[in-house]
């Protein structure tokens, strides 16, 4: 078998394994409640009269996801360890890079399927008004970059530890920095003592930063590399610390 397909098979695998376990159904409900929840009663959607998705409904993201994604992440590598069936995988005929990337790009899909149901709010607000649907497709985009952001970082963490609940706190620890790190708040508490390049380079680490952008319909180049990087990155720290495992 060539590379991608052993890619595919282990990708197939751990996305039926999602399919059938009522948890991820648990998953998409509270994701889709959560988005309907605060686009509309929180953001307020009905009474800002402006046909646009930019604020009550793509601004929440980051935070749904904080807490959403480590949650599916947590079991990826920490639960094949619990029930050693880990050994098992890595000894089979694939590598350890096919391994990552399939249970990655599986986990990612399935995020993906749970962000492509909100679809009824992009409905209801090209019913209501005229929306540049160019720049909801963008921050659509954007935020499923940023939920394979959070899953690599998830992918790291589960690596790590055989339990799962210290990879879910770890994973949420990881996210919360890399979301402060460009908070408004955070920037300019920082721009009070510290230098304008220090205050750059810290916010240029924020997936907020990267992420603002996209969700308003800039694809700026840098911003798509962010993401990529981030979770190539990612990736390779989990196969070096698997790769460890493996060797002890």
């Amino acid at each position: 078998m060539n590379a991608w397909a052993n890619i595919r098979t282990v990708a197939k695998r751990e996305l039926g394994a999602y399919l059938t376990s009522p948890l991820a159904y648990v998953f998409i409900v509270i994701f889709l409640l959560l988005c309907g929840f605060f686009t509309f009663m929180v953001g307020r959607f009905f009474e800002r009269g402006e046909a646009s998705l930019v604020g009550p409904f793509f601004d929440w993201h980051p935070w749904f996801y904080l807490f959403l994604v480590p949650a599916v992440g947590m079991r990826l590598w920490a639960e094949e360890r619990r029930v050693g069936t880990m050994e098992l995988l890595l000894t089979m005929p694939i590598t350890a890079w096919q391994a990552i990337v399939g249970k990655f790009l599986a986990s990612w899909l399935f995020l993906g399927l749970a962000l492509a149901l909100t679809f009824p709010v992009v409905l209801t607000v090209n019913y209501l008004g005229d929306p540049d649907n160019g720049v909801i497709l963008a921050a659509y985009l954007g935020s499923w970059l940023m939920a394979g952001a959070y899953l690599a970082i998830s992918c790291i963490t589960s690596a790590m530890t055989r339990s799962q609940v210290v990879s879910f706190i770890l994973s949420v620890v990881i996210c919360l920095f890399l979301i402060l790190a460009g908070f408004p708040p955070v920037v300019r508490m920082l721009e009070g003592w510290a230098g304008s390049w220090l205050v750059e380079l810290v916010a240029s680490f924020s997936i907020i930063t990267h992420y603002d952008g996209l969700q308003r319909g800039v694809l700026d180049v840098r911003d798509v590399l962010f993401f990529v990087s981030l979770i190539a990155f990612s990736l390779f720290v989990t196969g070096v610390i698997l790769r460890g495992h493996r060797a002890g």
